[in-house]
């Protein structure tokens, strides 16, 4: 059972947007901030064996709650899922600051990513209430802004507090955290809740969040933590592998499925979702080894690579917008991820050009292009999913796009990391003996005793404190492995160019650029123009579901 969207006056969806972005804005940033100042909190908190955990944890409780928040609202209403998941995020966030060991730590950074998949998921979904379904872009704009600042933000803020006082990344949550708590709560009563029937498969939940709980161990782990060929890791794939096959059996006996096998059927499903995968493996797995290029190349602290990070934002964020605008003028969307994808190419194939002395105005140039072509991609191939499913499936839909990108970004982070530690050995037996036979006898024994070719690319700062003969060594073969690690990214992006090509080039469903402008509706919106078709009842309804999809989309 459904009832039209309520009406809220401008004021009153500004001070909801502002409560939104607010809460959005602590879970975004707190995925970028907490990593530049780890070793200063493991330096206090010891437990180094487990300071890995800390961001894992965070990412695995808020993947595995996330797909939950939209079907709680449903039953339970906006408001007190949406406060539940600000106030849960607020009790790990004051907790985490409190933290007197690395266990402690843990576990509240668990709490926090709870509450951090509902602050990013519910947030779309509220807005598609209350808004036009011809405004959604201008605000999916300012979420989008919201996620181009905390990657900016995080280190930066995250830096500052380092070098002052560590526990204030989480104390500052909470005043923030109040904020958003006090304008949602006093705007989301003014929308009126009418109970839906969904039950919640609780099976299925359970069987996926483990099974891709161990997928993601395993890659996390594999290489790093455990050989990869080690029991552990094996048992970690065999157990994920067995958990899905137990997911796909429980998906098809139930009655309302997580994620319904049937969709598998639609070519334009399949395809792209076979394409957001291959570029999550492409996104993921290389945009991480920049800021390591700039922190041991160039090197810029933690805290400067965030912000030479900005012209790859920068790229991301308005292509995404322009993207968008384009593909609702047109009504079509293939031929946008068929061009990113190849723009991919190029700028992966640009970075293997990537040298020790290459100007910082060069490689920025290399970013934005890199840039265009995910803001190319991202968007055009949620929207093909959500496109090529029915309305009772949207938000299965989203989900299944979201998943197969961050798993596809699991898969490349664990690739690419084996392809550059591979190069990066190499290169280093060939260059280190060279450069150590440079030094004075007495550093040449200094250098032998802290390890000699042993070198951490995650360590930039010992890295840099190195004699200059074996810096520079280490920077050059650091530099030759980059170049295999994107001349792979840039072949595999071949690989989603070819499968986009294949997509079909079905015409957007809805009302036409005729439709689209003029006059107002009930909801605050543009009306039709004349000639073109009005605003149902219906049609807000199907365009609040899709919006609740899109929550899940985001993050």
């Amino acid at each position: 059972m459904t009832t039209q969207a309520p009406t809220l006056g401008g004021r009153q969806i500004r001070l909801l947007m502002f409560g939104l972005m607010t809460g959005m804005l602590l879970a975004a940033l707190d995925q970028t901030i907490v990593g530049t100042a780890l070793p200063t909190i493991v330096g206090e908190l010891g437990g180094i064996n487990h300071y890995s955990w800390v961001v894992t944890a965070y990412l695995l409780a808020s993947t595995a709650s996330t797909p939950l928040y939209g079907k709680m609202a449903d039953l339970y209403g906006r408001r007190p899922v949406f406060l539940f998941s600000i106030g849960t995020f607020l009790l790990g966030s004051l907790l985490a600051g409190l933290s007197q060991d690395m266990t402690q730590l843990i576990v509240t950074r668990g709490v926090q990513g709870l509450g951090a998949g509902g602050l990013m998921t519910l947030a779309f979904t509220i807005i598609s209430d209350v808004v036009s379904p011809r405004e959604r872009g201008r605000y999916q704009g300012l979420f989008g802004a919201v996620f181009g600042l905390s990657s900016v933000a995080g280190p930066l803020v995250g830096g500052y507090f380092a070098e002052t006082d560590w526990r204030w990344i989480f104390y500052i949550n909470v005043p923030l955290g109040i904020l958003a708590l006090v304008v949602c709560s006093r705007v989301l009563r003014l929308i009126p809740f009418t109970r839906r029937d969904h039950s919640i498969d609780w099976v299925g939940a359970a069987l996926l969040v483990a099974g891709v709980s161990c997928l993601l161990l395993a890659l996390s782990w594999g290489g790093n933590e455990y050989a990869w060929g080690s029991g552990v890791i094996v048992g970690l794939f065999v157990a994920g592998a067995v958990l899905g096959v137990l997911f796909v059996l429980q998906e098809a006996r139930v009655a309302e499925p997580i994620l319904p096998l049937r969709l598998f059927r639609s070519a334009t499903f399949a395809l792209a979702n076979s394409a957001g995968f291959v570029l999550g493996l492409v996104m993921f797995g290389s945009i991480i080894f920049i800021p390591l290029y700039l922190q041991i190349v160039r090197g810029a602290s933690p805290t400067r690579s965030g912000l030479l990070m900005l012209p790859m934002m920068a790229g991301i964020i308005v292509t995404s917008v322009l993207t968008g605008r384009a593909m609702s003028r047109i009504g079509r969307y293939k031929w946008f991820p068929v061009v990113g994808a190849a723009v991919l190419v190029v700028g992966m194939l640009l970075f293997t050009r990537l040298e020790v002395d290459t100007s910082l105005w060069l490689a920025f140039g290399y970013m934005v292009v890199i840039g265009v072509g995910l803001g190319l991609c991202m968007q055009s191939l949620i929207l093909a999913v959500q496109n090529a499913v029915s309305m009772r499936d949207l938000g299965a839909g989203t989900s299944s796009a979201t998943f197969f990108r961050s798993l596809g970004g699991s898969f490349g982070v664990a690739i690419l990391g084996a392809v550059l530690s591979s190069r990066l050995t190499s290169e280093l037996a060939d260059r280190m003996p060279g450069a150590i036979a440079q030094l004075p006898p007495q550093q040449q024994a200094a250098v032998a005793a802290s390890g000699g070719a042993d070198v951490s690319v995650n360590d930039p700062a010992t890295i840099l404190a190195l004699p200059a003969p074996v810096r520079e060594a280490v920077q050059a073969a650091f530099v030759e492995s980059l170049h295999l690690v994107f001349l792979t990214t840039g072949l595999i992006a071949i690989v989603a160019v070819l499968v986009t090509l294949a997509l079909p080039n079905d015409k957007l469903r809805g009302a036409g650029p005729d439709g689209a402008t003029g006059g107002t509706d009930g909801l605050g919106g543009e009306g039709p123009a004349p000639g073109g078709k009005p605003l149902t009842k219906e049609s807000k309804q199907e365009a609040a579901a899709e919006m609740e999809a899109k929550s899940q989309t985001m993050l």
